[in-house]
């Protein structure tokens, strides 16, 4: 091949439709990495020399770990530790509901793709209607079902962890996740040769299908966990003291105790909190998804083509 044909092939490789492409995904991707990486800066400076470095907020000049040190015990302090609680809240949010969430999810996915059974499409459809529906217009019904349970169980009531728990436990779009994978990668023909051997419809998907849905079940749980995590309007409604609450509520409580915010509200407080600690609070809040992240990142790259081909 000569130079000519090599230079052209190239040409021919990095066309306008891919140049266009690749400077879309670049531009998203710094939409998304430079708050990141400026909350990560700022969490390495003090408050004292926001606003008075030569080289700008990104100069490397005056970071230092003893800096996220004396922040990261500003932030632990703030009001007797109460960050702590609201990551422990969190956690426990967290957890509890996207295991209930993968539970529920997968088994539904499966009866939905592929048993028959009355009322089958009615289901789907309603599947599909309540994940286009806000969550601000299900606050409200669901802080009054809430209340009308609560006088019967009180361990269900306004203020316990329980009912967030289990309503973020009802998750469809999981359902639909599962739905599209059992639908495209598991061949009815495999179903039908099962039921020939006898097996029942529990045993078939407790035998063949739970074993194939190792994709779904990851997409499930990466997905449940991050809407739990950063779930804001119904532990808003539901968990009234803030020692109940999750670290999504407790960042609101953390911004209006500053006094670049609020210095009325923040006049009272024995810790001050400026925007390093704030930016750290921020940062140590999103390591939990970074690591699911990370540590499902190559099933999630392989659950994210469910449905393209089948398997």
């Amino acid at each position: 091949m000569t130079r000519f044909d090599t230079a052209h092939h190239a040409g021919q490789h990095w066309s306008v439709g891919r140049l266009v492409r690749v400077g879309t995904l670049l531009l998203m991707a710094a939409v998304f990495a430079v708050p990141i990486m400026t909350f990560m800066i700022l969490s390495l400076r003090q408050e004292d020399e926001i606003g008075n470095i030569p080289g700008g907020i990104y100069s490397l000049e005056g970071l230092s770990l003893d800096n996220v040190a004396r922040n990261l015990d500003i932030v632990l302090t703030f009001n007797n530790g109460l960050f702590a609680t609201w990551m422990t809240n969190s956690m426990i949010i967290s957890v509890l509901a996207t295991t209930l969430a993968v539970c529920t999810a997968i088994p539904a996915g499966y009866a939905i793709a592929k048993l028959r059974f009355p009322g089958r499409s009615v289901l789907r459809f309603v599947t599909l209607l309540t994940m286009v529906m806000p969550n601000t217009v299900l606050v409200i019904p669901i802080f009054l079902e809430v209340s009308a349970v609560g006088r019967i169980f009180p361990m269900f009531s306004i203020g316990q962890l329980w009912p967030v728990i289990i309503i973020m436990a009802f998750y469809p779009f999981g359902v639909y996740l599962s739905y599209i994978h059992f639908l495209t990668t598991l061949p009815r023909e495999l179903i039908e040769a099962a039921r020939i051997d006898g097996l029942g419809d529990v045993s078939i998907f407790v035998r063949i299908a739970a074993p194939l849905a190792k994709q779904a079940v990851a997409l499930v749980v990466f997905f449940s966990f991050v809407a739990n995590w950063t779930n804001y309007f119904l532990p808003l409604v539901l968990l009234p003291l803030a020692k109940q609450q999750p670290v999504s509520i407790g960042l609101q409580h953390l911004i209006a105790a500053s006094p670049i915010f609020d210095p009325t509200k923040s006049a009272g407080l024995a810790v001050s909190l400026w925007m390093p600690q704030l930016a750290l609070a921020t940062t140590i809040t999103n390591i939990p998804l970074f690591i699911l992240f990370i540590a499902a990142q190559r099933v999630l790259m392989r659950g994210a083509v469910v449905g393209a081909v089948k398997g």
